[in-house]
């Protein structure tokens, strides 16, 4: 059986053009482009917290460093270079191996250059920091909103969701549904170009992680500022309830809650000012994205998100998104 530094250089050592010093030594020697600001990120993943311990490793690696270079999206930072920490239960070359192809295809698509890491033997736990830049003074923060923003969300927020709820047996999903849905949940698709475009237009930004009303709440907590979300404007998932006969009610209910609080959707959630719509429509042309505006930054309590109803009638949700700790 391979000892730790042998399964690394198997299976975690590529070649890293862009760093002076890649994997082999104490540090990574990593050299900035002049003139540009460092974004740094990290996060976890724990087996049965952040993923079903038979998930898919290959999809379990892309998605590893994708949660990662979402972050790195929604502060407009262009993707450079990774760390990868892991503990492993066991030794299993056909899980490590799989799952170094996924992360290493997800790097490969976003130019991200793997530069170091540590491996240790425990409960399966994965982290990742994920490094980018950007332009002084062009960074996406969550503070810099103002009342009557535009708020926006990108993409089709819920459909991940609702996978982990088909994975596990909460619900059913319909025909071609299941695939979606999983796909979403468990490949994300990473929003770095519309990050990037975003530079000097969004006011402020966030990745959808713990859930829509959730994160555009924590916009509006640094922001100082509340929001108002109209149901009639979200991105709808009328069609995975069927209609007439077919009609499920609590499928909808289900989808609806999955799309407001469910999280790791990893989409963008941003703001602009209202003459800016259309240029937001032409990023949303050019990238073949679909842009969505939900609601409203007002004033009021900072962090609050009130819901509307099609009568304009407020809208209560217990759940509002995803907390470790609650």
């Amino acid at each position: 059986m391979p000892g730790e530094f042998a399964l690394i250089d198997r299976y975690f050592a590529r070649p890293t053009p862009s760093a002076v010093l890649g994997p082999g030594d104490d540090c990574a020697l990593l050299q900035p482009t002049p003139g540009m600001q460092l974004a740094v990120t990290t996060d976890m993943l724990v087996a049965g917290t952040h993923f079903l311990p038979d998930t898919d490793p290959e999809r379990l690696g892309w998605k590893a460093l994708a949660v990662n270079l979402s972050d790195l999206a929604a502060m407009g930072a262009t993707p450079r270079w990774a760390l990868l920490a892991g503990a492993l239960p066991a030794v299993d070359e056909g899980w490590i191996a799989k799952f170094a192809a996924g992360f290493f295809a997800c790097a490969g698509e976003y130019g991200v250059d793997v530069v170091g890491g540590d491996t240790t033997r425990g409960p399966l736990n994965l982290c990742v920091t994920a490094f980018g830049e950007v332009a002084p003074g062009q960074a996406l923060r969550r503070d810099g909103a103002h009342a009557g923003d535009l708020v926006w969300v990108s993409g089709r927020p819920g459909l991940a969701a609702l996978g982990l709820a088909h994975l596990q047996g909460r619900i059913t999903l319909p025909g071609p549904w299941p695939r979606l849905c999983t796909g979403a949940l468990e490949k994300p698709r990473p929003r770095i170009a519309l990050g990037c475009a975003l530079a000097g237009i969004a006011t402020a930004a966030i990745d959808v992680s713990d859930g829509l009303l959730a994160d555009l709440g924590h916009i509006g907590e640094r922001s100082g500022l509340a929001a108002a979300v109209h149901l009639v404007q979200l991105p709808h998932l009328r069609d995975l309830a069927g209609s007439g006969e077919e009609y499920d009610a609590d499928l909808r209910r289900i989808a609806l809650e999955c799309q407001l609080a469910g999280g790791d959707d990893y989409e963008l959630c941003f703001t602009t000012p209202p003459a800016a719509t259309q240029a937001i429509a032409a990023i949303a042309a050019r990238l073949e994205l679909p842009l969505w505006c939900i609601g409203t930054m007002v004033t009021g309590m900072a962090g609050a998100v009130t819901v509307y109803d099609p009568d304009a009638q407020p809208v209560d949700f217990a759940r509002r998104g995803y907390d470790h700790f609650a």
